[in-house]
């Protein structure tokens, strides 16, 4: 397939498939009369980085399972580079949600400050900020 349809059924644009071959993330073959020709193979590489980039991936991060793919093993994340890349970005997801629990916690101790400080008459003043 040309590159159009194959941007279409992967529901993406062909700027991007250019920039995603630029990257070598999708092979750049070409017929004798230098169209690029793109197979199953290749949608099912671009739906493995679309899924990984939907579930917060970068594009360098989806680089192990295109790899994974293109050595011809059933899934992306067959091989133990993609094994770690899915622990790195747990790591980093774990470390969010604590950086998150503690703004909350944060953000609910000014809320309870504020209503009663509030409930008491007085000014509410913002402590955020240093």
């Amino acid at each position: 397939m040309r590159i159009g349809e194959l941007a279409e059924r992967a529901g993406t644009t062909t700027r991007t498939l250019r920039y995603y071959e630029s990257r070598g993330l999708l092979p750049a073959r070409r017929t004798e009369n230098g169209y690029r020709s793109y197979g199953d193979d290749d949608l099912r590489l671009l739906q493995q980085i679309r899924t990984l980039q939907d579930f917060g991936f970068d594009l360098e991060e989806t680089r192990p399972f295109v790899e994974c793919l293109r050595a011809g093993h059933p899934a992306g994340d067959s091989c133990p580079a993609s094994l770690a890349v899915y622990r790195a970005k747990l790591r980093e997801l774990d470390a969010l949600m604590e950086q998150l629990g503690a703004i909350r916690a944060q953000l609910g101790s000014q809320l309870i400050r504020a209503e009663a400080e509030l409930m008491d008459g007085a000014e509410p003043r913002c402590e955020f900020g240093g």
